[in-house]
């Protein structure tokens, strides 16, 4: 997949590797409605299984949740593997709030990601 993202000062950066036939992108800056378009683009191009690596992640949205969550139901549906890796409360609360933390995969490290659902 293609890099994603205008340089250091941009508000959203996206790359992507393969691990065992898993997708993981590392998401770095801001997730919210400025930049939502442009997550959704590139997980589009994401295969099946997939897991999000959120620890570069500054600030997250209600809209970018829901993103996520979507993915991760077309996962449950299609038996794909998915998982999020370096949630980070102070940058992530809306998934806490909406209790949404306590259902998603949350994962401290790639590792343990790998592990549970590799």
């Amino acid at each position: 997949m293609p890099e994603n993202g205008e340089g250091p000062v941009a508000a959203l950066s996206l790359t992507s590797s393969t691990v065992d036939e898993i997708t993981v992108v590392k998401v770095d800056g801001v997730l919210d409605a400025t930049t939502r378009e442009q997550f959704a683009d590139y997980l589009s191009l994401a295969g099946a299984h997939l897991i999000l690596d959120l620890a570069g992640v500054t600030f997250m949205d209600s809209r970018a949740l829901g993103l996520i969550v979507h993915h991760w139901q077309t996962s449950l549906s299609s038996g794909a593997r998915f998982a999020l890796v370096g949630v980070e409360y102070s940058k992530s609360k809306v998934m806490w709030i909406t209790g949404l933390a306590q259902r998603l995969p949350l994962y401290d490290t790639l590792d343990d990601a790998l592990a549970a659902i590799g």
